[in-house]
């Protein structure tokens, strides 16, 4: 194993990482089976880069103080400003005026109450808050420090990437990313009168998602051939998240066939510069190509039978995987019997459910949930919604049409640390808040400022409460699924919405083989109609992932258990439901059949 290069970007070292094996079911350097969500606390939200030694510990004394340690949240998580500004000696260090004793010390003190040590970098050459200090080029001596460091949990950003249009990047690196404009392509094999011709919408077509059709001087090309930016919410993240063009070509003899392609290349979104071709035949795949295309003619061998010919740019996804790879690679060579938290900081960019399974613990699925952080003694700003990522709902409606790409077996969509806490959100807003993420088996991360709460408070009730948290961690760890939206006739499992005027009933198994529903109104608007679902609806939606299901589906009748008012009543008729919810509201049940 080597650093990263920094001239170009390296060479794909093996199947696992290419895009058609993201579903093989191989976990990268033997990454141990996934566990529940993590649970902990996170500096970034409440103090931005402005976190110390000090702050920490006391955060760390607070976690415990308040019994937050007891129900679960063990992990206390450095976000951005913690390191010197440089490296030193070409190593990570600690900036000794916010964290004068180091990071060991520092981990020693967490560890000494019973909780976990976390850390941030990024796969650029910087961190998002400007430090150069990322650890592309350097995750061999980056993995040793975390190492010597005591780390349990890593958060890894995703600026300053060299070969992505990432945050705070050059935008020029779209030329990685996105293949040129491709136009006729003519196949011949010298010393023979082979000659076959494709041309765009003719017996050259799409597949997957996305690619555009232009037309330059008379001439027909495709373009955004290349794997989609899910950073903001524009795309579904269910479905094609890329594009390839492709011809079938029949091949009489095995040979060096020279691929003369019409094309355009660039350096801006949609239309780059690196192409990749491969040849899929009945029984085997090759990759002929996957490079910069700096000629319009390249000698591939084919073998002799009906090749499907793909000319595609996985490489947003592989390039970014690999290079999270190759510091958790180095971190596992260092103390193979180690269990550190992998958490993928990439903000959705590459469409990390189709691969983040393969190494990490969870992935962001979007942008910052908040871009005003606060201070010490400014508890900055969260917010319900946005037209972009900020706010509770704008990562809400992500998330919830997610739930496939999650499990033990994968990991876990991340929406982001939670804003609990911070001004801008109603009691009501962050009780909804608390409930969508435990129903999402989303990562629990506190950001708040926790000198703020006290036991017993408004927040504690909210973020202590142990019947919501019990959803989160869950051991049979199947995220809910949206079974009902006011606002769909068909599919709300997998629809994305965005208009927040609707109510969303979801559905969640659990090991016990009862079932949480919860009733959300994401609206600024009461809702008073009757909302309900069956015991059949459920079971069509969740059946297959629910223990003993004949239990719930045959029931006779219910335990209802109303799990922010401890009301319980009992159920005859197989139909839950509610007829009002106050403007961002949630009604939150669990059913257990008897």
């Amino acid at each position: 194993m080597k650093n990263s290069n920094l001239e170009r970007p390296d060479v794909i070292p093996g199947e696992a990482y290419r895009f058609d094996n993201f579903d093989d079911g191989e976990r990268l350097f033997g990454k141990k089976k996934y566990g529940l969500p993590a649970m902990g606390w996170n500096s970034w939200n409440a103090f931005g880069s402005g976190n110390t030694e000090d702050l920490t510990k006391q955060m760390a004394d607070k976690m415990v103080e308040l019994g937050l340690d007891k129900l679960g949240y063990e992990y206390l998580v450095l976000d951005d400003g913690c390191y010197k500004n440089e490296r030193v000696d070409g190593r990570l260090s600690n900036n000794e005026e916010k964290f004068p004793s180091g990071f060991k010390a520092l981990a020693d003190y967490i560890h000494s109450k019973g909780l976990k040590f976390g850390m941030y970098n990024d796969i650029g050459t910087n961190l998002c808050a400007g430090a150069a200090v990322g650890t592309c080029g350097h995750e061999l001596e980056d993995a040793k420090s975390y190492i010597e460091w005591d780390v349990d949990f890593l958060k890894v950003d995703n600026c300053y990437y060299l070969w992505d249009d990432a945050t705070f990047s050059d935008a020029e690196n779209a030329k990685y990313v996105y293949a040129p404009a491709i136009g006729q392509v003519k196949v011949t094999k010298k010393g023979s009168d082979f000659e076959e011709v494709f041309t765009p919408g003719e017996n050259m077509f799409t597949d997957g998602d996305g690619v555009k059709t232009k037309e330059e001087n008379g001439k027909v090309y495709f373009f955004n051939i290349g794997t989609f930016d899910g950073t903001g919410p524009a795309r579904t993240p269910v479905g094609y998240e890329s594009g390839e063009a492709c011809f079938e070509i029949d091949i009489k003899e095995d040979g060096v066939y020279t691929f003369e392609i019409d094309h355009i290349c660039g350096k801006e979104k949609e239309q780059g510069s690196w192409l990749q071709i491969a040849a899929d035949r009945k029984n085997d795949r090759s990759y002929l190509f996957d490079d910069m295309l700096e000629t319009d003619s390249l000698d591939l061998p084919l073998k002799a039978g009906k090749n499907r010919i793909r000319l595609m740019n996985h490489r947003r996804q592989e390039n970014t995987f690999m290079s999270y790879a190759k510091l958790l690679e180095g971190l596992t060579e260092e103390a193979p019997d180690k269990e550190i938290v992998y958490s993928l900081c990439e903000w959705g960019k590459t469409q990390p459910q189709n691969w983040g399974k393969k190494l990490a613990d969870s992935w962001r699925i979007l942008n910052d949930i908040t871009f005003s952080v606060g201070a010490d003694g400014n508890p900055g700003n969260g917010k319900w919604t946005s037209d972009y990522s900020e706010g509770v709902a704008s990562q809400y409606n992500k998330a919830v049409i997610m739930d496939e790409f999650a499990g033990l077996d994968k990991g876990w969509n991340d929406p982001d640390m939670m804003m609990i806490g911070m001004n801008g959100l109603t009691d009501t807003q962050n009780r909804t808040h608390m409930v969508m993420w435990c129903m999402m088996n989303s990562p629990l991360m506190l950001g708040l400022d926790l000198r703020r709460v006290k036991k017993g408070d408004d927040i504690h009730r909210i973020i202590a409460h142990k019947e919501y948290l019990t959803l989160n961690q869950d051991v049979l760890g199947v995220q809910a699924k949206r079974l009902f939206c006011t606002l769909l006739d068909e599919y709300p499992d997998s629809e994305y919405v965005t208009n927040n005027d609707r109510v969303d009933v979801l559905a969640k198994p659990l090991a016990d083989g009862s079932v949480a529903l919860s009733f959300i109104n994401l609206s600024d608007k009461v809702k008073d109609e009757e909302y309900a679902v069956s015991t059949w609806e459920i079971m069509q939606a969740i059946g297959d992932k629910l223990p003993e299901a004949y239990n719930f589906a045959d029931a006779k009748e219910f335990e209802v258990h109303d799990l922010w008012s401890g009301e319980v009543s009992i159920d005859e008729d197989g139909i839950f439901g509610i007829d009002k919810l106050e403007p961002y509201d949630n009604y939150t049940i669990r059913v257990t059949p008897r």
